[in-house]
């Protein structure tokens, strides 16, 4: 499996409160749709899989959100693209694809995400560790 593309097609960002007392961040990462294509430049035993996603980082209680819509194009076997497009019927996903699609995902979307949370002048989503000097005895 090689990621052969990442595009962001919507990004949306709101901060609706300044309080931020009582501050939950929860994400969710959800898969809208999988599709499947072909291409004359890879090889013939070879298919590309299209995984459209939402990602969305709500701060409650309705203080503020963040949220990504875009796709992921995957390069993989012939014999992978059916299974992922077969379990895909009934809305499943194994948890070797889902793992690999969700970790792109965060990759590609975290860095966007801690700018916008700049930005918005909200607190981060991710705890990034202090730079203050450990005192001395």
């Amino acid at each position: 499996m090689k990621l052969i593309g990442f595009n962001i097609n919507k990004i949306n960002a709101e901060r609706k409160e300044n309080n931020f007392s009582n501050l939950k961040i929860e994400n969710n990462i959800q898969i809208e749709d999988i599709s499947s294509t072909k291409s004359d430049i890879f090889k013939k035993d070879e298919e590309i899989i299209q995984f459209k996603f939402l990602y969305k980082l709500d701060y409650k209680p309705e203080i503020a959100s963040i949220s990504f819509s875009g796709n992921i194009l995957l390069l993989v076997d012939s014999k992978e693209a059916k299974s992922i497009l077969k379990e895909w019927e009934i809305k499943n996903i194994s948890e070797e694809v889902k793992l690999a699609v969700f970790n792109i995902i965060l990759r590609k979307t975290s860095i966007k995400s801690l700018e916008l949370e700049d930005e918005l002048n909200i607190p981060l989503h991710i705890n990034i560790p202090s730079l203050k000097s450990k005192k001395k005895d």
